[in-house]
């Protein structure tokens, strides 16, 4: 199986509709034909902690039993990190501390566990933030440019071969504002405007880029639900696979076991849903 390095940018909470109306960069490489996109569908209950625990180990919410944003722990199944790093290879994360405490080690330590690098994973290289003190006024997130650049850093001075980046403000903006507003047509484009030059330097340093969502937001800015605006978003890919017909909707199950295999690593039995990159 050949060997490919693979970053997954998870952009928190954004809808569907958002996505292709207002990311003019990643619309304007799909447009060009350097880039595919698919409608995905998250989990259920479509909850930011759910759709992390299920995105990295392909298993609903009912099996791998995180419930709710306040269900966090370490969990016991294998995931794109474990494989990843038992196959031999590098891993990094520059995310939300949740994902440290589902794949690492939980509770989350911000002493010890904000930044950490070791060489027996499954996390290799992690840069976390824990946005303490978040509220619907008080957002706490990360500026998304640093959060870019620190990936791009792995990338460069670490060598890994899988990165996820993981970003709440596009998610606390639509709590705060809902989707369907000025605020977040310029939230969305300014996304897109930072995030598109980190596209570009990673696909020349030959990383295939997978650009999503972990859920959506309906128009009161609500998610957990089983809404098509509450559950479903886009999903970019930018390398060389060939994917299913662009009106096929993927299942967000699906992402663990495709990520494992452009990686080149094999495919835990507990991951059941079938690739969806060839």
């Amino acid at each position: 199986m050949s060997h490919n390095k693979l970053l997954l940018i998870i952009l928190d909470g954004v809808p569907y509709a958002n996505w292709r109306r207002l990311f003019g960069n990643l619309e304007g490489w799909v447009e060009a034909g350097e880039a595919r996109v698919w409608r995905m569908r998250s989990v259920l209950p479509s909850t930011s902690a759910c759709c992390y625990a299920s995105i990295h180990t392909g298993l609903v919410p009912q099996v791998h039993r995180i419930w709710d944003n306040a269900d966090i722990r370490r969990l016991e199944f294998p995931d794109i990190f474990s494989e990843a790093t038992k196959a031999g290879l590098k891993t990094g994360a520059v995310t939300h501390s949740y994902w440290s405490e589902f794949f690492n080690r939980a509770p989350f330590d911000v002493v010890r566990d904000i930044e950490y690098d070791e060489p027996d994973g499954p996390i290799t290289h992690g840069r976390f933030h824990t946005m303490h003190g978040y509220g619907n006024i008080n957002q706490m997130t990360p500026a998304d440019y640093d959060l870019f650049g620190t990936l791009t850093r792995l990338c460069e001075f670490k060598g890994i071969d899988y990165g996820l980046l993981h970003t709440c403000t596009l998610d606390s903006m639509g709590h705060r504002f809902y989707h369907d507003c000025e605020e977040m047509d310029n939230a969305c484009a300014k996304m897109d405007g930072t995030l598109a030059p980190f596209v570009d330097r990673w696909r020349s340093a030959g990383y295939e880029v997978i650009v999503t969502a972990d859920h959506g937001q309906d128009a009161r800015g609500h998610h957990g639900g089983t809404g098509p605006d509450q559950r479903d978003f886009a999903l970019y890919y930018f390398g060389s696979a060939e994917g299913p017909s662009p009106d096929v909707v993927l299942d967000q199950l699906a992402l663990a076991p495709t990520v494992l295999n452009r990686l080149g690593v094999p495919i835990p039995e507990t991951m059941r849903a079938a690739p969806f990159l060839a």
